[in-house]
């Protein structure tokens, strides 16, 4: 490819670092005197134009790859990938090209519209989660509320090891972009950039990390219509490999990733704090309608353009190359286009790259501080801990982005965890299903898990093969309907066990009852008990009469909700 020299290269990442360094410290630095409160969230202080920035910078879902160098370090190098969900970053320029190498058109336009279509569930339940739970400003906030402590540990968990382990794919995509495009070692870029993120988010917290994607994302976009133009300008279509290609045409994954990725970007979009955050910042539920839908146009438009960029190289003889024995990986297609084009062309798509990676990962730092902050320390933390909390959750991702592809594997695994968790949360937002429980919630999220293993076993005929599946080892564009399976097992079989999980609480509670000679209470209505200040709402009589026999100087109105 045209690639700048090693000087320009370096010239262009720490310029492009140094710049986000001055303008978040210098913005940070305004903020060093902030509440903790405002530190931590800004909630209903963001507009529309702004929040539609932010979610295009914090992105939405793609699907990365663990990638094993079998060879060295060129183009053309037979890479193992192993496919996974994660936000909108670096990586998307080895994702979406890939898809339309695999399914074609038709896989880029589901990857497209799966991608972006689901922010839309946060202008649909956040309105509604946030008058649940006015105060919060993460969804484990409501969930302690509405199903208790137990259940708000197991979400926060589960929240916090995917947003971790999403930090080390964001800091392994960078350093893997950096070598394609340069030929540098990616590792000193992966450790200034933790450094400069760190600096401006420990002094400015989330509203930091919102101003500094506001720019971010309308640098991301005059970028990508540059690289855009110039790769469209450039690069030569051979018309007579486009039938044969068979890129126009459907196919049974394509089908499948019809269901299975609006399945599991949807649910694992639950998983990001980050969304939530910005959800919870919009000034009014019409900011966030019209913030969402706008950012769900840009996705849309940038996903695909980037996913086309596959069949482009495909249509101009790029992919799979001219060597049968040693073609070119579907995961690099977009970078092969890149060999003949102009030096100023890559620094573009490396400008672009690190404004991605930084974008992507300043959000999803502050979202794990935040969220650590809030379900594990109950906001107590002084402002000076949280800070330092910043800085030491790094160390640790460093570590294990450079141990990256195969600590990553264990990451696979939050797929389908949120594929079986989300489902049986959602159902308390109605309230129809009162009688819902946190331990309804627990046992069929993680009932949802098992129920893969008893598919993979039965498909595979295999057990071991089974478990295999729950880490999706094959990836989700694996050959026959595992991975197709496994997303339907997992949300179906959720909800089959958090119903035989209240079958058995009602059973056990009516069978107490009985014993102990009281009336069974567990199917009675909310009761809401009228305070000076607000309504409180407590599932059963029971709970009504200790608070009242209490008082309400008791701190009732604190009471989390009801596990069991």
């Amino acid at each position: 490819m045209g690639q700048p020299s090693s000087e320009a290269s370096n010239a262009i990442i720490y310029t492009t670092l140094g710049v986000f360094l001055i303008m978040g410290t210098g913005v940070a630095w305004t903020m060093r005197n902030q509440s903790k409160g405002d530190f931590l969230a800004g909630n209903r202080t963001q507009t529309a134009i702004p929040l539609a920035l932010n979610f295009i910078a914090s992105g939405d879902n793609g699907i990365s790859e663990d990638r094993e160098d079998e060879q060295g370090g060129d183009l053309a190098t037979c890479w193992t990938t192993k496919l996974r969900l994660y936000p909108l970053g670096s990586g998307i320029l080895f994702t979406y090209p890939e898809i339309a190498t695999l399914a074609g058109l038709q896989g880029v336009l589901v990857y497209a519209l799966a991608s972006a279509l689901p922010l839309f569930v946060f202008a649909l339940l956040g309105p509604i989660i946030r008058r649940k739970c006015p105060e919060g400003f993460v969804l484990t906030e409501w969930t302690r509320q509405r199903y208790g402590t137990i259940a708000a540990l197991y979400l926060s968990f589960v929240t916090l090891v995917t947003l971790f382990l999403y930090m080390v794919a964001e800091l392994s995509g960078i350093g893997q972009v950096v070598e394609v495009l340069t030929g540098l070692n990616g590792l000193p870029v992966l450790i200034v950039e933790c450094v400069i993120t760190t600096i401006y988010t420990s002094l400015g917290g989330f509203r930091i990390s919102f101003i500094t994607d506001n720019i971010q994302g309308a640098m991301v976009i005059g970028l990508l219509v540059v690289a855009s133009i110039a790769i469209g300008v450039e690069t030569k279509i051979d018309t007579s490999l486009i039938e044969p290609s068979g890129l126009l045409k459907d196919s049974l994954l394509g089908w499948q990733l019809l269901y299975i990725l609006p399945v599991a970007i949807l649910t694992n979009d639950f998983f990001l704090s980050s969304f939530w955050l910005r959800t919870f910042a919009s000034k009014t539920d019409r900011d966030l309608w019209i913030g969402i839908t706008l950012a769900a146009l840009f996705i849309l438009i940038i996903i695909t353009m980037i996913g086309c960029t596959g069949l482009i190289a495909a249509w101009s003889g790029v992919w799979p190359g001219s060597d049968p024995e040693n073609p070119l990986p579907g995961s690099v297609a977009f970078f092969g286009l890149l060999e003949n084009l102009p030096a100023w062309v890559v620094g573009f798509v490396l400008v672009m790259s690190v404004t991605l990676s930084t974008a992507a990962f300043d959000s999803l730092q502050s979202a794990m501080v935040s969220s650590a902050s809030n379900d594990l320390f109950r906001n107590k933390l002084s402002v000076w801990w949280i800070r330092v909390a910043v800085v030491l959750i790094i160390i640790p991702i460093v570590v294990l982005a450079i141990k990256a592809p195969s600590i990553l594997q264990i990451y696979l695994i939050s797929d389908l965890v949120s594929a079986a968790t989300i489902p049986v949360l959602i159902v308390g937002l109605s309230d129809r299903c009162y009688w819902w429980r946190g331990f309804e919630v627990v046992v069929g999220g993680l009932g949802g898990i098992f129920t893969v293993f008893i598919f993979g076993a039965i498909y595979y005929n295999d057990a071991y093969k089974g478990a295999q599946l729950i880490l999706l080892e094959d990836g989700i564009y694996q050959e026959g309907w595992a991975a197709f399976g496994a997303f339907v097992a997992a949300p179906v079989g959720g909800l089959l066990w958090g119903f035989g999980a209240l079958a058995l609480r009602l059973t056990v509670q009516w069978v107490q009852a009985k014993r102990k000679g009281v009336r069974f209470d567990a199917l009675d209505r909310p009761v809401v008990v009228e305070s000076d200040s607000e309504a409180i709402q407590y599932v059963a009589g029971g709970d009504l009469e200790t608070i009242l026999s209490n008082g309400q100087e008791s701190g009732a109105g604190k009471v989390p909700g009801k596990f069991f």
